[in-house]
Order: C-alpha cells, then structure tokens, then sequence
C-alpha cells in the first residue's frame, strides 16, 4: 500500500507584529466583516491544512529573552519548548485561513505533546510546517490537532502536537482526553506577577487579550487575566531541565487556568521511564496542569 502524500503547505513569508496576528484572528468572529472576502470562513474539514515558513535562524537574543521570562539557564542551546515560538505564527496562520471553520478566537488548547529528537543550536536555521488534523470528537465539543515538525538540514530534530477544543455540541460518549495521573506538590512554590502574560506575550508573539489586562480578560468571560499555557508548561520543563535526556517527549494536559497575579505549587515524582509532574493551586488544591516526560 503506497504511503498518505504529504499536503502540500502554503508558505507564510511574514509573522506580522502582534497586532496583526491578533486582527487576522479576531476578525472572523465579527459580525459583518466575517464575511469579507479573506476573512469568511469556507470550509469543512480542514484536514490537511497545512503552513511552513521559511528556514529561521536561532538568535541568542531572542532565546536569552524566552529563557529568562519562563526560568531556563542560559546555554548555547535551546530550552526544548523553544521551537513552538517558531510554530505559533503557522497556528495562527491556520486558525485565520478561511478553510479553517472555526475562528481562532475561543478555541481553547487543551493539551500539549514535545519530543525533541536532539537540542537545537543557537545559530542554526529550522525549517517549521504545521498541519492540522480531521476533527475529533469531545463531550463538550470538537477537537483538533495541529502537528508540527522542525527540521535542520533536512533532520527531524523537533515535533509537536497541539489539540485545541472547539467549544459547541460534543458528543457525550468521546473521551476527555489523555489521562493524566495526579501529582502532589513537593514543596516549590512561585508567585506570578500581573504582568507575566505581557512579558511573555513580547517573547512568544501570542498577544491574546485573555492574557494581557484585567480589562480585556474580562471582556472574553475571565475574572482577570490568565497565564499562557505554554507558559505554565516551560516553567515546569525548566524546573525538570537538569533531570531530562536530549531526546525526551513531554506530554501535558492543561486544566484550570492560572489567574495573574497568583501563586502556583509545583510538584513532581521520578518514574520508571522520567517525571510526572503537576501545578496546582496551593490554597484550594485545584489542578491547573498535569504532565509527564518518556526518554526517547
């Protein structure tokens, strides 16, 4: 049986500012200028559906700038979740194309999967591409998986999978999710300053309001504004970095969000083949994420 082709991706030759990307994704859930020419969704399936960019160079800058925002030693390589701020804008850039159904606005990511194949140097030019999957059924709605690979050279060093929900009718009888086992808190403790979704927003170019200010939290349903959620799951890869193989997989469910500021409590314990870990809220015990790492 011959192999699936590879979809053919379309080329997405600039990132824009934050602005920008926040527009291009804002604009299909609004009423009247949703059904602008370039904006109107007109899709159904979008799988298949595929991005890449151009090779990037690794600029120390850029990654001193994410190290010292989600708590990475500085090295002359980079943090493993690193390659995802490469991958954000091709998110984007699927979420806003108009054979994409749903409007990147709501959609919420769920779960998180990495497995850096070998560490990426400072210096080296990566070549990303995301694609995005058929939708899969949720009890509260629908799911999507956005697969991403980074390349050097033609080398597989870098791979992901993002699962976004779609809010809207779900299918009672579909999965959660992936099961996680709950970790206790082992003592570490951080306090989150209001502004740590800004400070990460300037280094991952992901500007969603729902991070930002209290005001625009609220705007889209939350108390105050949240954490990223691939912010929530560097720090807990920084805390295990010393501990974890170059070739690693990491695998997180996010769960409740973190509201900023606030404190989270980190907690971790050794297994057969890495770490599971969590971060919980230490004054009422809720779960804000779980996780694990499997050597490769």
């Amino acid at each position: 049986m011959a192999a699936a082709a590879t979809p053919t991706a379309k080329t997405l030759t600039s990132t824009g500012g934050g602005l920008t990307v926040l527009a291009r994704a804002a604009l299909p859930a609004v009423p009247v200028l949703n059904q602008l020419p370039g904006v109107r969704k007109t899709g159904g399936d979008p799988e298949g559906l595929a991005y890449e960019r151009p090779p990037v160079r690794i600029e120390r800058d850029a990654v001193r700038a994410y190290a010292e925002v989600c708590g990475f030693p500085v090295k002359d390589t980079v943090p493993l979740p690193y390659p995802h701020m490469l991958a954000f804008p091709l998110h984007m850039a699927i979420m806003s194309d108009p054979g994409f159904p749903y409007p990147a606005i709501g959609t919420v990511h769920l779960e998180n999967s990495i497995s850096s194949h070998r560490p990426v140097g400072i210096g080296e030019e990566v070549a990303v591409r995301t694609e995005v999957g058929s939708p899969r059924p949720h009890p509260k709605g629908t799911l999507l998986d956005f697969r991403t690979s980074a390349r050097v050279g033609g080398e597989l060093v870098w791979e992901s999978t993002s699962v976004y929900l779609r809010r809207g009718r779900g299918d009672r009888d579909a999965p959660f999710g992936t099961p996680f086992e709950e970790v206790a808190p082992t003592g570490t403790r951080w306090r989150l300053a209001s502004d740590l979704g800004r400070r990460y927003a300037a280094v991952s170019g992901d500007h969603n309001p729902i991070h930002l200010y209290p005001w625009t939290a609220k705007a889209l349903g939350f108390p105050r504004q949240i954490a990223h959620g691939m912010w929530t799951k560097a720090r807990c890869i920084a805390q295990l970095e010393n501990r974890l193989p170059d070739a690693v997989r990491v695998d997180v469910s996010f769960r409740k969000p973190v509201l900023l500021p606030g404190t989270v409590a980190f907690g971790s314990r050794a297994e057969q083949d890495g770490w599971a870990f969590s971060l919980t809220n230490p004054r009422n015990g809720a779960v804000h994420l779980l996780g694990r790492t499997h050597a490769l």
